[in-house]
Order: C-alpha cells, then sequence, then structure tokens
C-alpha cells in the first residue's frame, strides 16, 4: 500500500507539481515535459502522481486556466483601481508581461498545443474554452470603459499587440517598451 499524504502535504505537493508543470512548460512544451520529470523534481514517485492527477493533460489544463485566472484576476484590479482608459492601458501592459513570463499562452497555433488540445477530455476542453472567454471579456462589462470603435475589432487589435510576444526575438528594439509605447498611444482610438 502506498503512502497517505497529510492535507498539508497534499497541498504542497500539488502546488509544487503545478510549479514544476509550468517551468518545464515554458522551457521545453507540452510534449517533451514528461510526469517522470514532473515527479522527479517534486520528490514523488509516478504512482503518487496519479493520486493528485488523472493525466499529464489533466495537469497542464488546471495550470493553465489557472494561470489566466491570476492573470485575470490581477487585471481586474487594475481596472477597478483607475477605471479609465489609462486602467485599460496599464491592465494591457500588465497582461503582456505576464504572457511573456508563460510563453505556452501566446504558442496556442504551435504542434506542441495542439498535441495537448487533442488529448483534453470533453470535461478538459470546456474548462479551457471558459478560460479563454474569462480572459477576453475582460475588458467588457465594465461600465467606466466605452469602446470608441466596434468592439470586435477593439479587442482584435488588443489580440494583435498582445501576439508581438512572439515577435519579440526579432524587434530591433525592446519589445516591453514597443508594446507599452503602442498601447499607451492607441489607448485613446480604442476607449472614449
Amino acid at each position: 500500500m502506498g503512502r497517505s499524504f497529510t492535507k498539508r502535504e497534499k497541498e504542497k505537493i500539488r502546488q509544487s507539481l503545478q510549479d514544476a508543470c509550468k517551468q518545464s512548460w515554458t522551457r521545453y512544451g507540452y510534449k517533451k515535459t514528461s510526469i517522470d520529470e514532473l515527479c522527479r523534481q517534486t520528490g514523488i514517485s509516478k504512482g503518487a502522481f496519479y493520486l493528485f492527477y488523472e493525466s499529464k493533460e489533466a495537469l497542464f489544463c488546471e495550470v493553465l486556466c489557472q494561470v489566466q485566472q491570476q492573470i485575470c484576476d490581477g487585471a481586474a484590479k487594475i481596472l477597478i483601481e483607475y477605471q479609465d482608459k489609462r486602467g485599460a492601458a496599464e491592465a494591457l501592459k500588465y497582461i503582456y508581461r505576464e504572457y511573456d513570463k508563460h510563453n505556452f499562452l501566446y504558442n496556442a497555433e504551435s504542434v506542441d498545443y495542439t498535441i495537448l488540445l487533442h488529448k483534453l477530455s470533453e470535461e478538459q476542453a470546456g474548462r479551457l474554452r471558459e478560460s479563454e472567454r474569462m480572459s477576453r471579456e475582460i475588458f467588457y462589462d465594465r461600465p467606466w470603459l466605452k469602446f470608441r470603435i466596434d468592439r470586435d475589432k477593439a479587442m482584435a487589435v488588443i489580440y494583435a499587440l498582445l501576439m508581438n510576444l512572439k515577435n519579440k526575438e526579432i524587434l530591433p528594439y525592446d519589445h516591453m517598451e514597443t508594446f507599452d509605447f503602442m498601447i499607451d498611444h492607441m489607448i485613446d482610438s480604442l476607449y472614449v
């Protein structure tokens, strides 16, 4: 019979697995991240892994949804603090910096990410869709923020700006400063 864990140990192990997953996913990608390596980093057996997650995909889905939730919560906090279009600019800068820390958030078109999506259960895929919907709508239902242009067009512009992360290595200037400049100069065109 395997070792049982206290509630506190379970929480610590679960968090360690999530942290190891984020680090490995950012560095190596989904496919090259192995359960064996995650278990080694966490100090648990492979059998113990399955006490916490039914599969590698379940862990990745949880990490992805959790990171998205943390980013949305942080951006919402900024939006509530400022309650104007400058707050929207600061929230977008925050989101950009968080995405920069977690490249798996903006590499959704990669083969690696596609493999993950195909291995998700319907429930996991639904959680992921809900997480993505939530992250898109963070700028929608704010009475103090009114789009100057069509909402879908504004969101497409915001998405296009955020996806400049994919080109950060080839930009001839610091990508953070470039993004901040673009947001600071476009925010008046996006919001009243």
